[in-house]
């Protein structure tokens, strides 16, 4: 749902002009963006939390160059969903309809036994899978 869908859901919901409800919508976001920005973190009951996340120091690595980089210490947005709401998306029927569909990707076949999905219209090996 992008949030031109959103706007005209919740102006078609509340009968509030779309431009008011956009102009709401902007100013949500702005004080989310400036608050988290700040450190500050930003709690909704029965929504979800907005929470400024530390990462600690650590080294990586270039693989293609195998190179070490330093990637200091920074902060991260993120969102932790209420009990209330996970719950209610966890328990969603249509979301497990559309996830038996998701189970098996569009254009493969899996030959019985294998394990593996093989792409579609190419012959299936006749050696076993190598772990």
């Amino acid at each position: 749902m992008t949030k031109a869908e959103i706007v005209a859901k919740i102006a078609h919901k509340t009968g509030l002009d779309k431009a008011d409800v956009s102009t709401s919508l902007e100013s949500f976001f702005k004080v989310v963006k400036n608050s988290m920005a700040e450190g500050e973190n930003i709690y909704i009951r029965g929504f979800g939390s907005f929470i400024v996340k530390k990462r600690a120091r650590k080294v990586a690595r270039i693989i293609s160059r195998n190179k070490p980089i330093v990637i200091d210490e920074h902060f991260i947005p993120s969102f932790k969903p209420a009990k209330v709401f996970a719950q209610r998306v966890k328990g969603s029927s249509k979301l497990a309809s559309g996830a038996k569909k998701a189970d098996a990707p569009l254009g493969s076949t899996s030959t019985p036994g294998s394990g593996a999905a093989t792409p579609a219209g190419a012959a299936p090996s006749s050696q076993p899978p190598q772990a």
